[in-house]
């Protein structure tokens, strides 16, 4: 038998690791680039663009973008049948695997892609899915997602050197993760969610690894609560200005 018919010396040369997500890149067999990702019993190999197995469902990029095609075709008024919420599972999937190896190659800008990607999906699901039990299977998830989401893209923003955006991109992310909870009757439990605490350990550690103070935004918040409306309103006028940037 061929050694082509086996995995023997990339298993030899790549032992599996337990302890942490073992991913590169390498080139195909066409030198396009292609992330591999070591698992227990063997590899995964995905596609760095478009969907992660390669295949483009009806010509679309992905099943996602099939599903949107017939949206506007039927204007909406249309219900996933099982061989679709079948072909959502499998994409729901691969961008998983894509965006745990993405996140472990800190591409974040990639892993918030990726994450969008699955946020949209799980949006189509719901939108056209009666099967509540098989919607609420993904819809579990949506906080985790989220997380991932929130991560990469402050992370991303440290990257680009503007450490003072990443904290406040943590801010919003977890108001966004805040409203997700309350909408489910959850608030309770949201300080306590060990994936809040991991973004507030995140943005504190930024605030004292670069040294930021209180954000423009959080300070316009504390002036608010203060009911101190003119220090607002010339904090402010220094948020439109940062927008704005240098003229």
């Amino acid at each position: 038998m061929s050694d082509r018919s086996h995995l023997d010396n990339i298993f030899q040369d790549w032992p599996y690791d337990p302890k942490s997500i073992s991913v590169r890149l390498v080139n195909g067999n066409d030198e396009r680039e292609v992330i591999q990702m070591r698992i227990e019993l063997g590899l995964l190999q995905l596609e760095t663009t478009g969907r992660p197995d390669g295949e483009r469902p009806e010509g679309e990029e992905s099943f996602y973008g099939h599903l949107l095609q017939l949206e506007i075709a039927q204007s909406g008024d249309f219900e996933l049948t099982d061989e679709q919420c079948f072909e959502c599972d499998r994409e729901f999937v691969q961008y998983y695997h894509r965006r745990i190896c993405w996140l472990a190659m800190q591409e974040y800008s990639k892993a918030v892609l990726d994450a969008d990607h699955t946020l949209g999906l799980m949006n189509f699901c719901s939108r056209h899915s009666s099967d509540q039990q098989w919607v609420l299977s993904h819809e579990q998830y949506r906080p985790f997602v989220m997380y991932h989401r929130i991560q990469s893209y402050a992370m991303s923003l440290l990257l680009d050197d503007v450490p003072e955006d990443a904290i406040e991109a943590i801010n919003r992310g977890l108001s966004q993760l805040k409203g997700l909870y309350t909408q489910q009757g959850l608030e309770d439990d949201f300080d306590e969610d060990d994936l809040v605490s991991k973004l507030v350990e995140l943005r504190e550690s930024l605030r004292d690894q670069f040294e930021v103070g209180r954000t423009l935004r959080e300070q316009l918040s504390d002036a608010i609560a203060a009911e101190q409306y003119e220090l607002a309103a010339r904090i402010r006028d220094e948020i439109q200005k940062k927008r704005r940037g240098p003229r």
